[in-house]
């Protein structure tokens, strides 16, 4: 675009030669060099607008020119303001975004296998990277500023009450008390000549008819009393023993006895941690038993990962509640990053376009709009052309 404009001019100066030399010897001549002279005129002045906004005309640094580069930190900071006021206000961006459903579109998204397989891969085949770049000095570093700490500040036993109240709570510990108690009953009759010969052993002066009996009795009665459990839901001996776990979480809660206890024995754990260097073993392990699950072609954690994935996207997609609540969600997340971060993001702009090199700035700028541009020369030369012959009929009309 730039060459046919400018041979554009050329052909301008030369109509205007042609004109000149021969205007004596054809007067109608006249009108053609009204045009070729103010053609050639406008596209000089058009010329010398378009190269003064990217560079001095010929190196020449006449005032006002290479304005772009001269400008750039105003025009840096002006197009920082121009995004942050007109695109990242909070009102427009939540606006923008509030007319659609994102939640259902991420979800129909995420639902499809190979999308969900897609996120799981990009996730998993960076893991042996990010597992790789820790050396075993900076994962013991890690263990004794950020783990050790905790463990050390962590009441064992204020935890180990809340898992057991987790545990019972709801009843939910009933099927694990049956389970037990079906299993005591069968360690009771697949070991009762055990308790016999231990019951022989302990009363030695009775006779061993007398101890048979008194042993099939109690082995009978126990079992008898387990059946009764088992059977019913609201026996005493369920009672008890929801009682006795109800009273072990009290003290795992407020013993100060438990409470040392478990100090105790994290302290024991830590240094048993330390002192056989299980910082470095667990590590190995780890990164180890990933990377192979992780390279294998059946690998769980890709699976078990995609699998989620598609599982919570179409759990999300056939909830339109669920979906409205994460809308509400998402906007109000975005309100919030607009409202703290847009100037930030307004100043990175800035920030970036002050670091470029003031010629690459015109440059950049000139390569997107150049061709525009050079239209703005041709357009020129056409419009002052027709302009000169316009001047040119007026002047005659006047004379």
């Amino acid at each position: 675009m730039r060459v046919t404009a400018t041979c554009l001019l050329a052909a301008m100066i030369g109509l205007l030669v042609v004109s000149i030399v021969f205007q004596r010897d054809y007067p109608a001549l006249a009108w053609l060099r009204a045009f070729a002279e103010a053609g050639t005129v406008g596209a000089i002045a058009d010329w010398y607008a378009v190269v003064a906004l990217f560079r001095h005309p010929f190196g020449i640094p006449v005032p006002h020119t290479a304005i772009i580069p001269r400008n750039q930190d105003r025009i840096a900071n002006g197009l920082g303001s121009f995004v942050e006021q007109n695109f990242l206000t909070p009102e427009i961006v939540v606006d923008r975004l509030r007319g659609q459903n994102t939640a259902a579109a991420v979800a129909a998204w995420l639902a499809r296998p190979d999308n969900s397989r897609l996120i799981a891969d990009s996730f998993a085949d960076s893991v042996p990277a990010l597992l790789g770049s820790f050396d075993d000095k900076e994962v013991a570093r890690f263990f004794e500023r950020t783990v050790v700490p905790q463990l050390r500040t962590l009441d064992v036993s204020h935890l180990a009450g809340n898992m057991l109240a987790i545990l019972t709570e709801g009843d939910r510990h009933q099927p694990l008390l049956d389970h037990g108690l079906r299993a005591l009953e069968r360690w009771l009759v697949a070991n009762s000549d055990v308790v016999k010969a231990k019951f022989g052993e302990a009363s030695r002066y009775t006779p061993a008819l007398l101890d048979t009996y008194i042993v099939n009795r109690f082995v009978e009665g126990i079992i008898a009393l387990l059946h009764e459990a088992v059977a019913n839901p609201d026996h005493e001996l369920r009672h008890q023993f929801d009682a006795a776990v109800q009273e072990q979480i009290r003290k795992l809660h407020t013993s100060d006895a438990y409470r040392r206890v478990g100090k105790a024995w994290m302290r024991d754990c830590i240094r048993y941690l330390r002192r056989e260097d299980y910082y470095r073993i667990l590590w190995e392990r780890a990164r180890t038993r990933l990377s192979a699950d992780i390279g294998s072609p059946r690998s769980v954690i890709r699976h078990t990962m995609a699998a989620g994935l598609a599982a919570i996207g179409k759990f999300v997609a056939d909830d339109p509640g669920i979906q409205e609540k994460l809308n509400a969600w998402w906007l109000e997340l975005v309100h919030t990053v607009m409202l703290r971060y847009g100037r930030q993001i307004a100043a990175l702009i800035t920030e970036v376009v002050q670091s470029w090199d003031a010629g690459e700035v015109g440059r950049k700028i000139e390569a997107e709009i150049g061709p525009d541009l050079q239209f703005i020369r041709i357009n020129g030369t056409f419009v002052g052309g027709a302009v000169g012959v316009l001047l040119h009929a007026g002047a005659l009309l006047l004379a």
